[in-house]
């Protein structure tokens, strides 16, 4: 997959010349309802002898035109993480544009002129919720009367399951009330985050279940606070354990939450490096015990229905 980084106004030499399926969306989780979309697309490309194409942006308009508030503007997929999932599922060319003041404030004409037909699209598809412009003026419906029979446009339905739209409105909700497998049933993959390992206070090598201590990627949504299931990637390979996420109650409530993880039949050295942990299944709540005994015997118990969970599942590509 090529990946094509677009500041506006852009260089049209940067611009892949040949003809294009566009297709558009911001896609945070890239969960089963966008990947609806993005087939969509490249069955057409394939159909037409075309590339398929995917255009984003490099960060939600939401930081852009709110006050930011990291508690409330987190990502399901960061970038780095949103471009091995569109590579996984096909995707051949992905566009990044850089989302500013100047891009944000094109009219819905001038968006349509310089990045679908600038850019040699010939069908445009999309979901039926997407827009490019103020939501009444500027959506799936309206596009025809800009596109003035330049390019073909395909409006994709909402893709449903038993309950309700697949969105990633509903899949951070899972997530925030610890219903992670939910949450990955609507992903159609395992929920993924980030960072990197740090010193913490070593008290789990003392307790038998020594721990790496995560540095979550700052702007990516972290699990509800309890003990789970859990891969983890490192050093190239994915590795089974069990994860905590909270405060460490036993010992006295420390000021910020940390990010535990245990991994089963593990003892390298991995201060300082990159990590990728995958949220398998929920196991319970944080707890504050009365003993060092109650809560090494609670651990026990801990590793043998993760080490159960997560022999139910294999690591799927994305």
């Amino acid at each position: 997959m090529e990946i094509i980084k677009v500041h506006h106004p852009y260089d049209a030499k940067d611009i892949y010349q040949g003809d294009i399926v566009l297709v558009l969306g911001f896609f945070d989780g890239v969960h089963r309802g966008h990947q609806a979309v993005i087939d969509k697309g490249i069955q057409l490309a394939e159909e037409n002898n075309m590339k398929c194409a995917v255009m984003t942006f490099n960060r939600h308009p939401a930081f852009v035109y709110r006050n930011f508030d990291p508690d409330n503007l987190n990502y399901l997929t960061p970038l780095d993480r949103k471009e091995e999932i569109m590579s996984h599922l096909g995707v051949d060319i992905l566009y990044e544009v850089a989302f500013t003041s100047k891009f944000g404030s094109l009219s819905p004409q001038t968006f349509v002129d310089e990045y679908i037909v600038g850019w040699n699209a010939k069908i445009v598809v999309a979901g039926f919720d997407y827009t490019y412009g103020k939501a009444h003026i500027a959506n799936m419906d309206t596009l025809h009367s800009y596109a003035k029979g330049r390019f073909d446009i395909v409006k994709v339905n909402k893709k449903m399951d038993e309950k309700d739209k697949i969105s990633s409105t509903r899949i951070r909700r899972y997530i925030s009330e610890a219903k992670i497998g939910q949450a990955n049933e609507l992903l159609g993959y395992i929920y993924e985050t980030s960072g990197f390992v740090i010193h913490g206070d070593a008290r789990g090598r003392d307790l038998g279940y020594p721990t790496a201590n995560i540095y979550p990627h700052p702007y990516v949504m972290v699990p509800k606070r309890g003990v789970y299931a859990v891969k983890m990637h490192v050093n190239n390979e994915w590795h089974d354990g069990m994860a905590s996420i909270g405060y460490n109650p036993t010992f006295g409530h420390r000021p910020n939450y940390s990010i535990e993880v245990h991994l089963f039949d593990f003892s390298e050295d991995i201060y300082g490096e990159d990590v990728q942990v995958k949220w398998v299944d929920y196991l319970r709540d944080e707890i504050k015990f009365n003993s060092v005994d109650e809560l090494i015997e609670r651990l026990d118990q801990d590793q043998i229905e993760a080490k159960e969970s997560l022999a139910k599942v294999k690591i799927n590509q994305i």
